[in-house]
């Protein structure tokens, strides 16, 4: 067994979806692997990871639309020291992943023909975000 791993950084322009797609594929297509797992992990509490469509982008704005009525801006939440969208955020991410998993198979990510990899930032606010990749396998 072999092991790699790498910090990606995603530089976000406020709420929403950016895919990273393509930054995964590199990462596991250079670590010349056939077969293994690869993890993608978000070290942020406020924003999170989805493996979505990435062909219709109505897809994600309806996706950013059921967000914003299950944990609105402005409700009486007791945590609103960062802002009116921290906590919002926090939700957010703990309704979605920080964490995905993703197949390896004859050294190319299984993922179906219309998934991508996302980040899913819930904050206002530009940030840089950190993503945590380890690939295990031979």
């Amino acid at each position: 067994m072999r092991q790699t791993s790498r910090i990606l950084q995603i530089d976000t322009s406020g709420r929403g979806f950016y895919e990273f797609t393509e930054a995964v594929r590199d990462f596991a297509r250079d670590a010349g692997m056939t077969q293994g797992l690869l993890t993608v992990f978000c070290q942020h509490t406020s924003a999170s990871l989805l493996i979505q469509e990435n062909a219709d982008p109505t897809v994600l704005r309806d996706l950013e639309a059921v967000f914003a009525r299950l944990a609105p801006e402005g409700a009486d939440y007791a945590h609103d020291t960062e802002g009116a969208d921290d906590m919002p955020a926090h939700i957010r991410a703990a309704l979605t992943q920080t964490q995905l998993s993703i197949p390896l198979i004859g050294g190319a990510l299984a993922l179906g023909t219309w998934q991508g990899v996302f980040l899913f930032e819930h904050r206002r606010r530009r940030r840089r975000r950190e993503v945590a990749l380890h690939l295990i396998g031979e």
